[in-house]
């Protein structure tokens, strides 16, 4: 009898430590700490054997998602200086400035957007997302693949940080200079806003009075990022006219971009419950049925899901980027027409890494806006300059990072086809994550979790055929081709398997 209790105690002892197993063990600390301080964390690194000035090491530059590879399309197609002696040249040399540098991207696509969580009251939680970004490129793990119970450990740390999410820049990167600084580490970090602003800046005479439109996600137009660095660098680079800044939380456009159901899937014919984008009852993103036909909205294909009639619909949500561009340029041209002003729009911040992919879509709506009328009257032409400068922050941030690596005496004369890429995603043997059936992230779980519950809601796995949309990967594959040249050389089991043949990975 003994010994049946005995043996009953042990299967019950093993089946309770192999249900604890899987779920992670969560205390309640800040992740800056759990890197420094806790040794038995995932997320340690031992900062004071981190390698100083190493001119070998790559660039690490981070997004939530795949937007950012606009911002390191920009870098690496740079040539605004002759590589022979780092002198500024107007028109460049013919060769890309970072030809010899290799780069680490990671687009942390399983939290995104990262827009969102201001609206939800999750600042804490995503400025914890952007410091786990931080760590990884400064740390050496990654996962093979999803279902990966232990992790690889031979990436390599980074010299410097790129920040490619303007909403991560607005409220993580003083955070990350705080986190460097208290490390004791001697690392660059540089954010897309300022450049955005000094790029836009540029389109305007020093006394003139002009109009500067942002287009951000939400998280970026409440955390004032832009306007604040307006008014600044207006004053340090002497500007003396009247430049007013207007803003336009694009809700859902990022998200669309990177094909989130929440807010865009091409399958459907008909209106859904679970529809988070612009519609006649979002207070937060509100079509206004009465400039129903400003919008021009493109009903073909179902890129427009309607109820009732396409002339008077009593319901609509939008299904394509193309329209989320329109009802977007149009919500902030009607901010402007409202308010009063006397100035004129002269160039806009696409102030989103999804945004530039699209900068034809957007060109083109503000184009049709110049010219739209009603009753015979232009609409948005008293508002606009003729032609509307589309600002990409990108451009200026490789002129700020080359200049550091210039002055840091960081230069490497290495190959930039090593440069590697991540994308996160659910942590399947987590099991405090909520998974839906999609193998993402369900919304409520996605901004109802709390910061300090540190553990790994992610992982980091190499970018492959399984981990990115077919359409994502014709459209990289178009729109920056030489950074989509990158990523197909990156094969971390194969260096020389092709991107586009690694249907088995992942």
């Amino acid at each position: 009898m003994k010994n049946s209790f005995r043996t009953l105690y042990i299967l019950l002892t093993i089946i309770l430590v192999a249900s604890c197993s899987q779920q992670q063990e969560v205390k309640k600390t800040t992740i800056q700490d759990d890197i420094l301080n806790n040794k038995n964390s995932f997320f340690y690194i031992d900062v004071k054997n981190y390698p100083k000035k190493d001119k070998k090491l790559p660039i690490g530059i981070f997004d939530s998602g795949t937007g950012g590879l606009t911002v390191l399309d920009a870098i690496v197609n740079a040539d605004q200086f002759n590589n022979s002696d780092h002198a500024y040249v107007t028109g460049g040399d013919s060769k890309r400035d970072f030809d010899e540098e290799a780069f680490i991207y990671l687009g942390d696509k399983a939290n995104m957007p990262y827009g969102e969580y201001a609206g939800n009251n999750k600042t804490d939680l995503l400025k914890e997302h952007v410091i786990k970004d931080m760590q990884f490129l400064l740390g050496n793990k990654y996962y093979r693949a999803r279902n990966n119970a232990h992790p690889q450990t031979d990436k390599q740390p980074v010299k410097a940080l790129v920040i490619a999410c303007n909403t991560a820049t607005a409220y993580g990167k003083n955070d990350i200079e705080k986190f460097i600084e208290r490390a004791g580490l001697d690392i660059k970090v540089i954010g897309v806003i300022g450049a955005g602003v000094r790029g836009a800046l540029e389109t305007i005479d020093k006394d003139e009075d002009a109009i500067i439109g942002i287009m951000a996600t939400a998280g970026t137009v409440a955390s004032n990022g832009y306007p604040n660095t307006v008014i600044e660098q207006k004053e340090k680079l002497g500007y003396k006219g009247n430049i007013e800044s207007y803003q336009q939380a694009g809700i859902g456009l990022a998200a669309a971009v990177d094909g989130e159901i929440d807010y865009l899937n091409p399958k459907l014919t008909a209106p859904r419950n679970d529809y988070r984008g612009p519609a006649f009852n979002n207070d937060k993103a509100k079509i206004d049925k009465s400039i129903l036909n400003r919008y021009a909205f493109d009903f073909s294909n179902n890129q427009i899901l309607f109820k009732g009639n396409k002339d008077n619909p009593t319901e609509i949500q939008l299904n394509s980027v193309k329209n989320y561009i329109a009802y977007h340029v149009i919500s902030l041209l009607e901010k402007i027409k409202n308010s009063g002003t006397e100035n004129k729009l002269k160039a806009v911040i696409l102030g989103c890494t999804h945004y530039p992919f699209f900068m034809k879509e957007f060109q083109a709506e503000y184009d049709r806006a110049y010219n739209l009328k009603e009753n015979g009257q232009y609409v948005y032409r008293p508002y606009m300059a003729k032609q509307v400068k589309l600002i990409d922050p990108a451009v200026n941030t490789a002129k700020e990072l080359y200049v550091y690596l210039g002055k840091s005496d960081l230069f490497n004369n290495g190959d930039i086809m090593n440069s590697e890429f991540y994308i996160s995603v659910p942590n399947v043997l987590n099991k405090n994550n909520i998974i839906d059936e999609n193998g993402n992230f369900t919304y409520e779980y996605k901004y109802g979790r709390d910061a300090g519950h540190i553990q790994e809601y992610v992982k980091r796995v190499p970018f492959s055929r399984k981990s990115l949309s077919d359409d994502l990967i014709e459209r990289l594959s178009k729109q920056i081709p030489f950074t989509f040249k990158l990523i197909e050389s990156f094969d971390r089991t194969n260096p020389k398997t092709k991107f586009l043949t690694e249907k088995e990975k992942i």
